[in-house]
């Protein structure tokens, strides 16, 4: 396969998850729920958020960390597309080439809220220095599946309430997840030809000279 098709790809999942953002940003109001599958408890829900931190809502605290993630997530997005052309060019196992294209679908996906949804949707921080690499990115996809509270006996959480699954993410966060995941588990098959290739290769130890002479006179 050509390596522009796996480009293709990866802008199929850029496609499908600004469409879905931009979908929940016009029909639904900040942190509006709508139950898809399920009860209003637990199942599949959309339920809009706006996270300026990294994926699964994790957040970086600090004046300008916004600024470094997005340089960060441009320079990575940089970063993956060149490895997936060369990784293309040296052949490489065509399971490993599509996880990469989908690691890069959503790497674009989140830079682009990242860099351009500050000035577009106007969803930048109040604080912001500059709604230019400022932006929110847009989540909304939510599957809390069960919940309890931690017996008091239990160290550390002891009494605190528990949610499974709490993150709310996109599509673009469920590209990359989705394309690690696979290839950390398929490592070895994608990797095989270069496991096999630095495998040691153990040598038959040489024959010494009578050992020889010996068999010389056997054959005759």
């Amino acid at each position: 396969m050509k390596v522009y098709k796996y480009f293709l790809l990866a802008l199929l999942v850029i496609i499908i998850d600004q469409v879905s953002k931009l979908l929940v940003y016009h029909y639904m109001y900040l942190h509006q729920e709508i139950t898809v599958l399920g009860n209003e408890q637990y199942g599949f829900k959309l339920h809009y958020l706006l996270n300026p931190g990294m994926a699964f809502g994790i957040r970086w605290n600090n004046e300008f960390g916004k600024l470094a993630l997005t340089a960060f997530r441009i320079a990575a997005m940089v970063g993956i597309a060149y490895y997936l052309v060369k990784m293309a060019k040296r052949k490489a196992h065509y399971g490993f080439l599509v996880c990469m294209a989908l690691i890069l679908g959503g790497a674009v996906g989140n830079v682009i809220d990242s860099t351009f949804y500050g000035v577009l949707l106007n969803n930048h921080p109040p604080n912001s220095p500059t709604p230019w690499f400022h932006g929110q990115v847009i989540d909304m996809l939510f599957f809390p599946l069960f919940d309890h509270t931690w017996p008091a006996w239990v160290p550390l959480v002891g009494g605190e309430y528990f949610l499974f699954f709490s993150p709310v993410f996109n599509v673009a966060d469920s590209s990359i997840f989705i394309g690690v995941v696979i290839i950390l588990i398929f490592q070895r098959k994608f990797f095989a030809d270069k496991l096999h290739q630095e495998e040691p290769q153990i040598d038959s130890p040489p024959i010494s000279t009578t050992e020889k002479e010996i068999s010389d006179s056997k054959e005759v």
